[in-house]
C-alpha cells in the first residue's frame, strides 16, 4: 500500500472534557465499537478525581495503565484510529496543550447538565490557537439536563463556534429514546440494556412509519418533528472547510454509558474529519506524502516500570515512513539513534510495530536522550513549531530533605520535568532549584514520585515570584548588562536560556523599561 493510501485511511484525535463530563467512557465506547475490547471496564478511568490528592496518587501508582490509556489505536471498518486520551485536570492544561499538537481533530464531550464549564472553556481557546477542528458530544442525555435548544446557544455564546447538530435527541432523562440523524433521515431508537452494545430498534426516516408512532408515542413523535424543522432554521448548515477551519463544530447528542448516539458520530466522524496534514517547522511547511521520515516528540512518561528506570517518548510521525531499527537522526544531539522496539499501545497493553506512518502515535523506549519537542529526521535538520513550555502560575523552592539522596533529587526532578509534568528553573548562586507549575496538584505529584520512584524527599517553600519570562536580545552586551543588574532575579531553565523572575506584573513593567533592548517572551518558544 502507498503512502498516500496510508494517510488517507488514518484519523488521529484527541477526545477532551471537564472533569467528569464522560470522557473516559466515551473513549471506552469507541474501542467497543472498534472491536479493540470486548468488555467495559478494560479502560482504566484515569481522570483526576475531585476528591482528593491521593486518588491521583493511587492513580499514578499504575504507571503502565496510565500511560497505556493515553494513546490508543484500533481499526475501524479500514480505517486506522489513533485516540489520545488527556488529561482532564486544571492543572495539567500544560500537557493538554501538547498533546492535542499531535492531533488532526478533536472530539469535546459536554454534560448535558452542566454545559459549558470553565475547563471547556480554557480547551477550547488551545484548540482555537491552533485552529483544530472540533467536534462536541453532548453527552448523560438520559439524564435531566438543560434543555438542547439552550445548550446549543450556550455553546455558541460560551465558545464562540458555531453549533452544526447532526443528530437531534428524542426526549431526554427517564424519557430519552434515541437519536435522529439530521444528515441521513434516520431514526435510531435505543433501549438503555445492559450489553456492551445497545441494539437499534428501529432505522427509519420516514414520518408516517407506524413503528415510530407506536414507540415513541404521537405526541413525542409531533415534538420531535417540530423541533427538526425550527433546528434547520436556526443553525448553521454543515460546510466542510468552516469545519476544517475550527469555525463550524458538528453536534451530537448522546448517552456515552448506554451507547446513545456513540455510532452515528463515530462513523461521521471517519466520513468528515480530515486525516493527517502538514506541519509546520522553523524551517518549512512539512508535508505528509514526503519519501522521509519526520516527527517530533510530544509527550514522555519515565518510570513505566521503577525496576528498570525506562521512559517511553511519544512520538507522531509527520511524513515519511517510520521503521523499527532504521537510523536516524536527532537534530538537537547530532548524532543517529536507532530503536528496536518501538510500540503501538491498547487498554492496558502495547505491542511492537515495525513501520508507522504520518499520523501514527508511537512509543519509543528511551534513556534519556529524548525530550519534549525533540525531532527525528532522515538527516535533515528540522525544528518543529507549536511545542513551548508556558510562564508557570506557581513558582516554588525544592529545598532537599535527605542529603544522602541528593543525586537521587537531581535525577528526580530533572527527569519528572522532561516529561513535562513541570518546568525547572536553575539559579546558579547557590545552585538553587525552582519548580514551576500551573496548578496545586502537580506538586503533590513530584513529591509523592520523587520519593515513590527515586527515594529522595523534598519540601517545596513559597516563593515572592509569580511569573517566569524568557528573556533573549540581539544585542548581547544589553543582555548581560540585564543579566549583571538583575541576577538575584534570574534563574535559567534546562537549556540554559535565562529567565526573569518576577514578583509582580508592575515590576515586569519597570524591567522591560530599564532594559528596553532585551526582550521578554511569555513561552519558550521564539526565535532568537
Amino acid at each position: 500500500m502507498d503512502i498516500n493510501t496510508e494517510i488517507k485511511n488514518r484519523r488521529t484525535f484527541a477526545i477532551i472534557s471537564h472533569p467528569d463530563a464522560g470522557k473516559t467512557t466515551l473513549t471506552e465506547k469507541l474501542l467497543l465499537f472498534g472491536g479493540a475490547i470486548h468488555v467495559a471496564g478494560a479502560v482504566k478511568n484515569n481522570k483526576i478525581r475531585k476528591t482528593a490528592t491521593s486518588d491521583f496518587l493511587e492513580i499514578e501508582k499504575q504507571r503502565g495503565i496510565s500511560v497505556a490509556t493515553s494513546v490508543m489505536t484500533f481499526d475501524y471498518k479500514g480505517i486506522k484510529i489513533n485516540i489520545l486520551d488527556t488529561p482532564g485536570h486544571k492543572d495539567f492544561a500544560e500537557d493538554t496543550y501538547r498533546t492535542l499538537t499531535a492531533v488532526d481533530s478533536v472530539i469535546l464531550v459536554i454534560d448535558s447538565a452542566k454545559g459549558v464549564e470553565e475547563q471547556t472553556l480554557k480547551l477550547m481557546e488551545v484548540c482555537r490557537m491552533r485552529a483544530t477542528p472540533v467536534m462536541i458530544f453532548i453527552n448523560k442525555m438520559d439524564r435531566d439536563g438543560k434543555d438542547s435548544f439552550d445548550l446549543l446557544q450556550e455553546l455558541e455564546e460560551e465558545l464562540k463556534i458555531a453549533a452544526c447538530p447532526f443528530t437531534w435527541p428524542i426526549g431526554k432523562g427517564s424519557d430519552f429514546k434515541g437519536v435522529y440523524n439530521l444528515y441521513n433521515s434516520s431514526l435510531l431508537l435505543y433501549t438503555p440494556e445492559k450489553s456492551e452494545k445497545s441494539e437499534i430498534l428501529i432505522n427509519t426516516g420516514e414520518k408516517d412509519d407506524p413503528k415510530l408512532k407506536d414507540f415513541l408515542g404521537q405526541k413525542t413523535l409531533t415534538n420531535l418533528w417540530d423541533d427538526i424543522e425550527l433546528v434547520s432554521e436556526l443553525f448553521e448548515s454543515f460546510q466542510e472547510n468552516l469545519y476544517n477551519e475550527g469555525y463550524l463544530a458538528p453536534v451530537f447528542f448522546g448517552s456515552a454509558l448506554n451507547n446513545f448516539g456513540v455510532l452515528e458520530m463515530l462513523e461521521t466522524f471517519l466520513d468528515i474529519a480530515r486525516h493527517p496534514t502538514e506541519t509546520e517547522t522553523k524551517e518549512r511547511v512539512v508535508k505528509p506524502n514526503e519519501p522521509h521520515f519526520s516527527g517530533f516528540i510530544f509527550k514522555i512518561h519515565a518510570n513505566l516500570d521503577p525496576n528498570h528506570r525506562n521512559r517511553i517518548a511519544f512520538l507522531r510521525v509527520c511524513s515519511g515512513k517510520f521503521e523499527r531499527n532504521k537510523l536516524y537522526y536527532h537534530p538537537r544531539l547530532n548524532k543517529n539513534m536507532r530503536f528496536s522496539a518501538p510500540a503501538t499501545f491498547m487498554a492496558n497493553s502495547k505491542s511492537t510495530v515495525d513501520e508507522a506512518f504520518p499520523g501514527d502515535v508511537i512509543g519509543l523506549y528511551d534513556n534519556g536522550s529524548l525530550k519534549i519537542g525533540d525531532s527525528l529526521t532522515e538527516g535533515e535538520v528540522l525544528h518543529f513549531k507549536g511545542i513551548p513550555n508556558f510562564s508557570p502560575e506557581i513558582i516554588k523552592e525544592v529545598v532537599n530533605r535527605d542529603p544522602l539522596k541528593t543525586k537521587q533529587l537531581e535525577k528526580g526532578v530533572r527527569q519528572l520535568t522532561d516529561e513535562g509534568l513541570a518546568q525547572l528553573f536553575i539559579q546558579q548562586m547557590g545552585n538553587r532549584k525552582f519548580i514551576g507549575t500551573v496548578g496545586e496538584l502537580q506538586f503533590d505529584v513530584i513529591k509523592y514520585r520523587l520519593e515513590h520512584e527515586y527515594g529522595a524527599k523534598c519540601d517545596f517553600h513559597s516563593t515572592p515570584y509569580i511569573k517566569a519570562c524568557w528573556i533573549t536580545s540581539e544585542n548581547k552586551d544589553a543582555l548581560n548588562e540585564m543579566l549583571r543588574r538583575r541576577a538575584g532575579s534570574i534563574a535559567y531553565d534546562k537549556e540554559n536560556t535565562p529567565v526573569f523572575l518576577a514578583e509582580n506584573e508592575w515590576m515586569i513593567k519597570i524591567v522591560k523599561e530599564s532594559h528596553p533592548l532585551v526582550t521578554f517572551h511569555s513561552t519558550s518558544e521564539f526565535n532568537v
